[in-house]
């Protein structure tokens, strides 16, 4: 049986510490008082209910199908059946505060920031040398030459290699200014025409972009946005 090493709460204070992990830890605390006190203020509470509802939600999804994978993964994060129920009761906490201060302003923020949650699939190659940028471009364009190809012999990242340049679903709020501009002024698929950065000469080919749409998902993400600039802002209170 292997034993187990002891680690006292002193010592992971200590190393909590001198790993730099202190400011972020104690930033979280002060998160999780402020959701606590604010909802306590307006009267928010959790049923036992809601409790079980987002318990067996949170199994299904982390694949704890049965009570013994429970109890494991709990020993394994040294919790205890009641830790369990804290962690799910501030969740739901935290959840029914966010809709409670701002889910009649979801509408209304969409309407007025939609450009922000719009989206686009491109492919990214960057480059230090404009004139190859152009030769590559117009390479390309004639066919000579794949994006596939460009990203095999000019990409560094291994990952990013793989996948031929293939950024993924990026927010406008993802891109640079310049970059964003020119990007979803285009008409996909469309090869974009080199273009200069502050980090070297981008070239984009855009695969799609997506327009925004007031869906559940998309209002659970501007619920998340507001209550998460709302923390800041509640944060900032205690950091003068």
């Amino acid at each position: 049986m292997t034993e187990q090493l002891a680690i006292s709460a002193e010592e992971v204070l200590h190393h909590v510490k001198l790993s730099g992990q202190l400011p972020a830890l104690k930033e979280a605390i002060a998160i999780r008082r402020i959701i606590q006190t604010t909802a306590a203020d307006r009267g928010i509470e959790v049923t036992p209910e809601e409790i079980q509802t987002s318990a067996d939600e949170f199994r299904k999804a982390n694949n704890l199908q049965r009570a013994e994978d429970t109890l494991a993964w709990l020993q394994q994060r040294e919790l205890a059946v009641e830790d369990f129920e804290a962690m799910i009761r501030f969740s739901v906490l935290q959840s029914k505060l966010a809709k409670h201060l701002f889910e009649d302003r979801v509408e209304a923020y969409f309407a007025s920031n939609q450009l922000d949650y719009m989206a686009v699939a491109l492919y990214e190659v960057v480059l230090e040398d404009e004139d190859i940028a152009l030769e590559l471009f117009y390479g390309l364009k004639e066919g000579e030459i794949t994006f596939f190809e460009v990203a095999q012999q000019y990409i560094q990242d291994a990952e990013l290699r793989r996948r031929g340049g293939y950024r993924g679903i990026l927010k406008r709020t993802e891109l640079s200014a310049e970059i964003s501009s020119t990007v979803f002024a285009s008409t996909p698929p469309q090869l974009l025409k080199p273009i200069l950065a502050a980090d070297g000469i981008h070239l984009i080919y855009v695969e799609e972009i997506l327009v925004p749409n007031l869906s559940e998902q998309m209002q659970n993400t501007i619920l998340s946005d507001l209550f998460s600039k709302w923390l800041k802002r509640e944060l900032s209170k205690y950091e003068k």
